[in-house]
């Protein structure tokens, strides 16, 4: 698993670290069952302190990421990829939503939406 830290990021490190396994997991490269660097050896290949690499862990296994056993270590939990889909189908729908709104206030047309989100999906 690799795992890259920005420092000039304005993102939290420990949230960075979250949401690259997260994205990892999603994306099938981290299977369920399988074992995640202990929180001491993340630290130590990321450079970071232990708090930041403990506080990610906990991030994921309240989302359901990951589970861990005492004395064992951490690992991917199953996902309902069909329950997550659904989450980030709902997240999509509240930013168009935004976005519809914001267009019509400046008096963008549909068609110029509609070419704007075109190029950007390209990209």
């Amino acid at each position: 698993m690799k795992l890259i830290i920005s420092n000039s990021s304005k993102e939290p490190i420990y949230e960075q670290i979250t949401n690259q396994i997260k994205t990892a997991i999603l994306a099938g490269e981290l299977q369920e069952g399988i074992a995640l660097p202990s929180i001491r050896q993340l630290a130590k290949d990321l450079q970071i302190s232990v708090i930041t690499t403990k506080r990610a862990y906990e991030e994921l296994e309240k989302a359901g990421f990951i589970y861990s056993i005492v004395g064992k270590g951490s690992f991917v939990a199953e996902q309902n990829l069909e329950v997550i889909r659904e989450k980030k189908l709902k997240v999509i729908e509240e930013q168009l939503s935004a976005v519809i709104t914001n267009s019509k206030e400046i008096g963008l047309t549909f068609d110029e939406l509609q070419e704007l989100l075109t190029i950007l999906y390209e990209e």
